[in-house]
């Protein structure tokens, strides 16, 4: 599998297409969750765009990275999401052990904070990631906040 970490601007039509799909497709579609996909923060000059392809080049999970203040204080790390065919074979784990050691660097001592949904919490504890937060819900889905300090 091939990562790489792109500014929107270095987005190719079909890479943002495939991106956008992937994440209306999960967040949208089969977790029956209408929300505003399109929020601005895509766009914003600072965020990366962390792909995974497989051989073939076709796309099986994404995440942004977002500079401290967009979202939270600290810098974070959203729309984790991994394509149906390659979820439970470790690629969600190696995108994350991608995306945090690149938030640490472009933002040194800024940590990382997350918006989790709630049965994901174990698996970002196991990253290194604290919950800070009481369960709330983010578009009918359960979530909690989570804190990343190198």
């Amino acid at each position: 599998m091939i990562s790489r970490s792109l500014r929107f601007e270095q987005l190719t039509r079909d890479e943002l297409y495939e991106i956008l799909k992937l994440r209306v497709d999960v967040f949208v579609v089969e977790q029956n969750c209408p929300y505003p996909e399109l929020d601005e923060k895509d766009r914003h000059p600072q965020t990366q765009h962390m792909v995974i392809e497989d051989r073939d080049g076709h796309l099986v999970a994404y995440c942004r990275i977002l500079p401290p203040g967009l979202s939270y204080p600290q810098a974070s790390i959203g729309r984790v999401v991994v394509a149906v065919s390659h979820r439970k074979q470790g690629v969600a784990e190696s995108l994350m052990l991608q995306a945090l050691p690149k938030a640490l660097a472009y933002w040194p001592n800024a940590g990382v904070q997350i918006g989790a949904q709630e049965h994901l919490q174990n698996f970002y504890q196991r990253l290194g990631f604290i919950r800070h937060s009481k369960v709330y819900l983010e578009d009918g889905i359960p979530h909690v906040d989570m804190l990343y300090q190198s």
